[in-house]
């Protein structure tokens, strides 16, 4: 199935990360300790798994489910809905809840995330936009790969409202941020404007440390149900934790003003969401570990790798550059190959809303799209990276990443 060589590798990476691996399992215990005692503490029962319809009112699962993330992340309040359709979707829930005609916005990331670009209306002032409703926007390019600390004074004005942090890395080659660096970050901005906001996008950061961006400084942070806190289980949704005050201005803008979080029905089970958030300690440790597997392995296949396999790990991400667009299909291919769903499709690239440039994305998973789930994307454009995450089991991961490296290895034959 897979090349002697490969299966050597693999036996190699096995034994000298073991060591990282670890480490992965001693903060995975951790964080379920964690999620466990505040489980216990909000008296979880199984009367908060039923669904509700309507309006919603008094929906106990509801608000116990949003007590609970609210306590695990050190927050003041939570949102937690399945009305957020995407990790997008809540973060630009937030941003138009707090942003007012005039407030100034800066990415201290450097340029966003694709799709945050048109919610921000990055080049043009695309429908809907903030740029549109007369928002500005700044940002602070990063320096070889990180917050450029020392300049942080420089972009910090009067008019600046908030700042958004982008933990991962996007279709970058830039490292993620470390719980330490957002720390240093939130401590910076506080010092120079103690009103700012500072606004952390935390997908894929969810559990791969033990403490999160809302307990070293962050005022607000949002992310995706279907990435890290939703453990593989959770069918859609997004969160948003922090301040009272600010949960509850992006609550306005979830629904209505006047009307907030007291709506909103439980459409799905929220069993889901609870056994979920549960596993996703557990889910997030097997993703990285999966990510560790697939940056020694191209390393030794002569491959850039970011992260490199013993560094610190900010996200679930793993990035690798290819070179080419032939590796990049090859690539997506045998993460499909080896997928549990559609393991009988090919992955084309196509024009994925929000996208510049074409998307290839291999995502063979029981949710759609569900990237804590095994799969991988990139951008048809030079240097042809592609992003790897997710991993419900790290023997899954294995699979599929030798999967990948053995469609690589034989376009040469």
């Amino acid at each position: 199935m897979f090349s002697k060589q490969l299966i050597h590798y693999k036996s190699e990476i096995l034994t000298k990360y073991q060591p990282q691996f670890q480490r992965l399992d001693a903060i995975s215990e951790e964080n379920t300790l964690k999620v466990l005692d505040a489980m216990r503490e909000c008296r979880v029962s199984d009367a908060h798994f039923n669904t509700t319809t309507g309006y919603a009112y008094d929906d106990i699962g509801r608000g116990k489910l949003e007590e609970l993330y609210a306590k695990v992340f050190g927050a003041e309040r939570a949102l937690v809905r399945t009305q957020f359709v995407s990790g997008t979707h809540a973060l630009a829930t937030v941003l138009f809840g707090i942003l007012r005609p005039g407030d100034e916005l800066v990415s201290l990331t450097g340029k966003p995330y694709d799709t945050m670009q048109t919610v921000i209306g990055y080049d043009n002032p695309s429908p809907g936009s903030l740029k549109e409703f007369g928002v500005l926007y700044n940002e602070l390019p990063m320096v070889d790969g990180k917050v450029d600390m020392e300049h942080i004074k420089d972009v910090i004005t009067l008019k600046t409202k908030m700042v958004e942090i982008q933990r991962s890395r996007g279709y970058s080659m830039r490292n993620p941020l470390t719980i330490d660096d957002i720390r240093a970050i939130t401590d910076e901005v506080h010092r120079l404007k103690p009103d700012c906001v500072c606004f952390v996008d935390n997908c894929y950061g969810e559990f791969v440390d033990t403490v999160e961006p809302t307990q070293a400084g962050a005022d607000i942070m949002a992310g995706s149900l279907i990435k890290n806190p939703g453990g593989g289980i959770a069918p859609t949704g997004g969160y948003i934790v922090g301040r009272d005050d600010l949960v509850e201005l992006a609550s306005y803008r979830l629904t209505a003003p006047g009307m907030g979080d007291e709506l909103g029905a439980s459409l799905s089970n929220n069993r889901l969401l609870f056994q979920g958030f549960f596993l996703a300690p557990h889910v997030t440790a097997q993703a990285i570990k999966g990510a560790i597997f697939a940056a020694a392995l191209f390393d030794k296949l002569g491959y850039k790798t970011l992260p490199l396999p013993t560094a610190p790990r900010g996200d679930i991400i793993q990035a690798i550059e290819l070179g080419s667009a032939e590796k990049l299909i090859a690539f997506c291919g045998g993460i499909q190959k080896y997928s549990p769903v559609d393991s009988f499709a090919a992955p084309e690239p196509w024009d994925m809303p929000g996208y510049a440039d074409k998307i290839i994305m291999a995502a063979g998973t029981f949710v759609q799209g569900a990237s804590i789930e095994f799969s991988a994307d990139g951008p048809l454009r030079a240097p042809y990276n592609v992003y790897l995450q997710g991993g419900l089991t790290f023997e899954h991961a294995i699979i599929g990443i030798l999967g990948a490296a053995q469609a690589i290895e034989e376009l040469g034959k």
